[in-house]
């Protein structure tokens, strides 16, 4: 349970066998308490307990008699129930387009109850470490072109880490389950016996989109949005029923496919005319808009040295970035980041 107090400068005693207590002396940690930790009833001396001011009695320490005379009195007394057997459990976060403002609370919740954080390159939230105080943070990112860890190698360390008895939390960039291959790693955890739960995340084809004053639907503009993994160019048949459903059109990873994208488009009859932009480094103090339409953006973006992270949007919403334009024209200061 996460707690959700300032105990900054707090004196906590927790008390309990060395490896039941570890999550505990996280929560408290985390809501900046100073911890003293005893693993055995001779740790939890006489002057030990009189400098605490609250005392965490973990599973069996609860019958450790001597300790609990010596915090009568002195500190105000929690006791916390612990299985005998630990059992892990894999929690996958969604840590949203970028910044720690756009994490959860569910999210925070999961990462300050974690052994092991793996954490992608895209789940730019700060200090993980600070979030999920004591937990060993791997870095499994993933780059364009290059998978420093392989899938299957994530899905193993994570499998391994949770039937060890571990709460292991897989951080990805955006939504889990918008291109994040979400699904593979929850099967490899029930395939595993694992608990497992999926915490989501503003997805970056929604989020970066109206971060630059793009809204995916507008009432009598667009109704439809369709996302669309960019890593791949698009086959004639896909590029003609995207054109045919109209509405706007989203990209992902699709920066160094930008110009057969957009010409598998105009190909299968979406005019040329048709708004379109490149928004780069969502929600960072970098972020940058691109605009132009489906004939000029790949050389506009080019000419800008526009590059990934990115996402692509393709419609008549893109207009809308004119609005949120004069908006912000209003202001003392535009937010960081809004430019075109």
């Amino acid at each position: 349970m996460l707690i959700d107090i300032d105990l900054t400068g707090l004196p906590v005693l927790v008390l309990g066998p060395a490896g039941l207590t570890a999550s505990v002396v996280r929560r408290y940690e985390r809501a900046g308490a100073a911890v003293t930790l005893a693993t055995s009833p001779a740790e939890a001396t006489t002057d030990v307990c009189a400098r605490a001011r609250v005392a965490v009695l973990v599973g069996p320490a609860s019958t450790w008699t001597s300790a609990r005379e010596a915090l009568t009195g002195r500190a105000a007394v929690v006791s916390e129930p612990v299985p005998d057997t630990p059992r892990g459990r894999v929690v996958l976060v969604g840590a949203g387009p970028g910044g720690p403002e756009l994490l959860t609370l569910a999210g925070l919740r999961a990462l300050a109850t974690a052994d092991v954080v793996l954490t992608d390159r895209l789940a730019e939230v700060g200090d993980v470490a600070a979030l999920a105080p004591g937990a060993e943070v791997i870095d499994v990112g993933k780059r364009p072109g290059h998978h420093a860890v392989p899938q299957d190698e994530i899905e193993r360390i994570m499998v391994e880490r949770a039937l060890a008895g571990l709460t292991v939390v897989r951080l990805k960039g955006g939504d889990p389950y918008v291109f994040g291959r979400g699904g593979e790693e929850v099967a490899a955890a029930v395939e595993a016996g694992l608990p497992v739960s999926v915490v989501p995340g503003v997805t970056s084809a929604v989020g970066v989109p109206g971060a630059a004053g793009i809204p995916v639907t507008h009432r009598g503009v667009s109704h439809v949005v369709t996302v669309v993994s960019g890593h791949v160019p698009l086959e004639p048949r896909r590029a003609e029923s995207l054109a045919g459903l109209g509405g706007t059109i989203v990209f992902l990873m699709g920066m160094h496919n930008l110009v057969p994208l957009m010409t598998a488009l105009a190909r299968a009859g979406l005019p040329t005319d048709t708004p379109a932009a490149v928004v780069e480094r969502g929600f960072t103090p970098d972020q940058r808009s691109v605009v132009g339409t489906l004939g000029t953006l790949p050389d506009l973006a080019a000419r800008a040295g526009a590059a990934s992270p990115a996402v692509i949007v393709v419609g008549e919403v893109v207009r809308q970035s004119e609005v949120w334009a004069r908006r912000v024209a209003t202001l003392d200061a535009a937010p960081i980041g809004v430019v075109a």
